[in-house]
């Protein structure tokens, strides 16, 4: 009895019930995990005498077995096999559902507790703008304090979530980090230096989000003049 079974067992396309089009593709590890399984099992269908003493896989007959009980013992043995193997391929199927639904999750809710995170800072700043409006934009101090809360808290929500900010002024120039919008002269920083920072920059862990977009120093040009005597 032969237990190979066609190529591409386990690989067959999704339910009905799976996303199809632009879904996102299912996780070859998984495949390779059901293609090890259905591996298993035939195996276990194939395995050598040496491995089957008592002759339960190959059919080998029982003392005093007549033909009629070997037929049927094998016919169950074989529908025990088959079970399993629908047992074990319905297993995967439903465990990739579940991971393939996870992932899906992950991507569409993913950033859940970062917003979350911000609606106390969108709060705060709906006071500081309320507070400026009835106010009749007098009170400007207190509203510029409102809203240096507000940036700090959010520079706050930031670090929780691990983004945090560049820092460029008086750093050498880094071509990961920075980027050059500008050189100018300068007598007190070294060349190379960063000297003025126009857009802050962010990482994300150990990734970079945005880059520093900063004006570098050069050293400064001399003016000619070969060391002659001026003329008389």
């Amino acid at each position: 009895m032969s237990g190979k079974r066609d190529e591409g067992w386990g690989t067959e396309a999704p339910p009905e019930d799976e996303p199809s089009g632009g879904s996102i593709p299912t996780d070859p590890e998984l495949e390779a995990a059901l293609r090890a399984a259905a591996e298993a099992v035939d195996e276990a269908v194939d395995a050598k005498p040496e491995d089957d003493p008592d002759g339960l896989l190959h059919g080998e007959p029982l003392d005093d077995e007549d033909p009629e009980s070997r037929v049927r013992r094998l016919r169950e043995e074989l529908t025990e096999l088959q079970d399993r193997s629908l047992r074990l391929q319905a297993d995967f199927d439903n465990f990739r559902k579940r991971a393939l639904k996870e992932r899906q999750e992950a991507v569409q809710y993913g950033h859940q507790n970062l917003f979350k995170d911000l609606l106390s800072v969108v709060d705060n700043l709906d006071r500081a703008i309320e507070h400026a409006r009835g106010s009749g934009g007098g009170d400007l101090e207190s509203f510029l304090q409102g809203v240096d809360l507000v940036r700090r808290e959010l520079i706050a929500v930031f670090e929780k979530h691990h983004m945090t900010e560049i820092d460029a002024l008086g750093k050498p120039f880094d071509p990961s980090l920075h980027e050059a919008m500008a050189q100018i002269e300068s007598e007190t920083a070294a060349p190379g230096t960063v000297v003025d920072v126009l857009e802050k920059g962010f990482q994300l862990r150990d990734r970079l989000v945005r880059p520093s977009r900063v004006i570098v120093a050069k050293a400064a040009e001399r003016s000619g003049g070969g060391g002659g005597r001026p003329a008389d």
